[in-house]
């Protein structure tokens, strides 16, 4: 079993309202291979929203309180980013899975990259507050 963004198996669920389905994990969602899961959703995010991205840091700052999720409006949304995130991670375990395939630069689901905190399309290094959640708990994670 591997965990897999819930916009990346097709499901509407992106803060624009959109997915951004992929091959390589429609295939494992489709066959019962996969946990399928909105980090922001299961957050209680709606769909769509406005657009958020962490400022002062990246997940793992977010996970140690030095940094917050706000949309584009001001709107602070670290709690439910945290939420989502916690469960993400007990939908992985429970499942068993070891494995992520994660929405790239998402403030939730990012690996490696996010989006800088400006709202410009800038992007930097670091992981969403999920991705990195994920990690902590020695579970692989990779952007698609």
């Amino acid at each position: 079993m591997i965990l897999v963004s819930a916009c990346l198996a097709g499901v509407p669920c992106r803060y624009d309202g959109r997915a951004k389905t992929a091959e390589a994990v429609v295939g494992p969602a489709g066959e019962g291979r996969a946990v399928v899961v909105c980090p922001e959703g299961a957050g209680g995010l709606p769909t769509p929203r406005p657009p958020a991205e962490i400022v002062g840091g990246d997940g793992a700052d977010v996970l140690d309180g030095r940094a917050r999720v706000v949309d584009s409006t001001g709107a602070d949304l670290t709690e439910a980013f945290l939420d989502g995130a916690r469960q993400a991670l007990a939908a992985a375990e429970a499942a068993g899975a070891r494995r992520a395939l994660l929405m790239a630069r998402s403030p939730s689901c990012g690996c490696g990259r996010i989006y800088d905190g400006t709202f410009t399309g800038a992007s930097r290094p670091g992981d969403g507050v999920t991705a990195a959640l994920l990690r902590r708990a020695g579970i692989a994670v990779e952007a698609v």
